[in-house]
């Protein structure tokens, strides 16, 4: 490494930042909690949308121990919409640890603040240098692209190897006593000017001495293999409208307690198929659904409830929403799934023998799983969802609510948390089961992790980022919606 040029880029960097830095809400002071708090926001998402979930998070959140103390759903409810949940579950039990090792106080002590749930070596760089001016690098993305250009290095920064060593070399270029603003003066490089596309060389504090930009590299440096694509999931989900005392209201359901999206609530639904119904079952939907005009879409079929279903239930015989869709009237390519102007589910057989199948397997997996049966009566809309390594292809199917499949056993099996009753996700038709039966209008009963909710309790409760933004578009539409 050029000795002259490491000076230089700490030099002029540094004077860069002090004159030009963001006034941001987490700058305003070197509290630890606030700094450790806004850079568990900022992982994996912008600034610009990071900044009002952070001021309402420190106004409801002001200290460790308040977000400890906090119930858990208060926390998810006011991180809902930064996605990556996880982060708030870990930030929580951080500052529980905090509370009960250290008095609520976040430590001036690097082992210490490396050793609390969540903290990896970024962010524990972060407080002890941000915080405490701790000569310590604070390595992210940003870092690693600003550091590969102005050295111009080659190695992978996909590779744990090249992170240690980017590590070392960030820690040898902190200037002395200011370690703070210039871990914080490295981000804003990579953030403003050093950007992954388009680097702004031209206005860039320490251009006179990159040597990724004298190489010609800028635009290929940093090296890094790409990742994994996101697996494709098609999901089926019920929107289920309540009628009489349920009047204006939708059922949904909590997750359980571990795995991806703990506890969080959401639309009922299921696995859908691995593979497409044909090339030409529909388009490719991309965020938010891409169309209401099915709303309302009828598919034939059995009246809602009967007393022949009941009857089917008692002898241990599929009732009429487990039948197929031939069964109930509803022929692929025509029939109960029609097509044209007024109740359009597709425009084309291949379509509609897809949502014809999509409503088969909604209907059955749904009974299997919770116990649950359902009447579909049109394709409702469709959105996209990216997680890290997955991502989700979610066709909702306005339904009605026919009757829960009890089991005495249900209630000890799988733990939802401690805002739902625990209830069984794999009920079975078999000896020894009872029937709830009746309607909406007769406050039939439901499954114990589900919930008829209104606008207000969605206020309440916390969702995933997609069924959000889907029930938000159901209310808008339905009732007309203010937020």
């Amino acid at each position: 490494m050029n000795t002259e040029a490491a000076a230089y880029f700490s030099r002029e960097l540094l004077g860069w930042y002090r004159e030009n830095k963001r006034i941001l809400p987490w700058r305003m002071n070197r509290d630890p909690y606030r700094i450790w708090v806004s850079e568990v926001m900022l992982q994996q998402t912008r600034v610009d949308t990071v900044i009002p979930y952070y001021e309402r998070f420190m106004e409801k959140f002001p200290t460790a121990a308040a977000l400890a103390e906090a119930p858990e759903e208060e926390v998810l409810k006011a991180w809902e919409g930064l996605g990556y949940y996880s982060r708030a579950r870990n930030l929580q039990a951080g500052a529980s640890e905090v509370l009960e090792r250290h008095g609520g106080v976040v430590p001036d002590n690097k082992d210490a603040v490396s050793s609390l749930r969540g903290v990896g070596p970024y962010t524990a760089g972060a407080i002890m240098s941000i915080a405490f001016n701790r000569p310590e690098p604070a390595v992210d993305g940003n870092v690693m692209r600003v550091l590969s250009r102005f050295f111009c290095l080659e190695d992978d920064i996909a590779k744990p190897s090249t992170r240690v060593k980017i590590e070392k070399l960030a820690q040898s270029l902190i200037p002395e006593g200011a370690a703070g603003d210039f871990n914080q003066a490295l981000m804003e490089l990579g953030a403003l000017v050093c950007t992954p596309k388009s680097p702004g060389c031209l206005t860039c504090p320490v251009m006179a001495h990159c040597e990724g930009r004298m190489a010609g590299k800028e635009h290929v440096l940093p090296i890094k293999t790409k990742a994994k694509p996101p697996r494709p999931e098609t999901r089926l989900a019920a929107l289920i409208v309540g009628s009489g005392e349920h009047a204006g209201k939708v059922l949904v359901r909590q997750r359980q307690s571990s795995g991806l999206l703990a506890r969080m609530w959401e639309l009922p639904h299921v696995m859908g198929p691995t593979e497409p119904f044909g090339s030409a079952a529909r388009s490719k939907g991309r965020g938010r659904r891409k169309s209401i005009a099915a709303a309302g879409t009828e598919v034939s079929g059995e009246s809602l409830l009967t007393a022949d279903s009941t009857a089917a239930a008692a002898e241990g015989t599929e009732p009429p929403f487990l039948q197929t869709t031939q069964q109930q009237g509803i022929a692929p390519g025509g029939g109960g799934l029609v097509a044209g102007g007024a109740g359009t589910i597709g425009a084309d057989a291949d379509r509609q023998t897809a949502h014809a199948a999509h409503v088969d397997m909604l209907c059955r997996e749904l009974f299997a799983q919770d116990g649950l049966l359902v009447r579909p009566t049109g394709w409702w809309g469709e959105a996209e969802h990216v997680f890290s390594h997955i991502v989700w292809d979610v066709q909702v199917y306005r339904a009605e609510f026919g009757y829960w499949l009890a089991e005495e056993s249900a209630l000890e099996k799988p733990d939802y948390g401690g805002s739902a009753v625990n209830g069984d996700s794999q009920l079975a038709a078999e000896s020894g089961v009872s029937y709830e039966t009746g309607n909406a209008e007769e406050g039939a009963a439901t499954p114990p992790q589900y919930r008829w909710i209104g606008l207000e309790q969605m206020r309440e409760l916390a969702f995933p980022n997609v069924f959000l933004r889907l029930l938000r578009d159901y209310w808008e539409t339905a009732d007309g919606f203010t937020d």
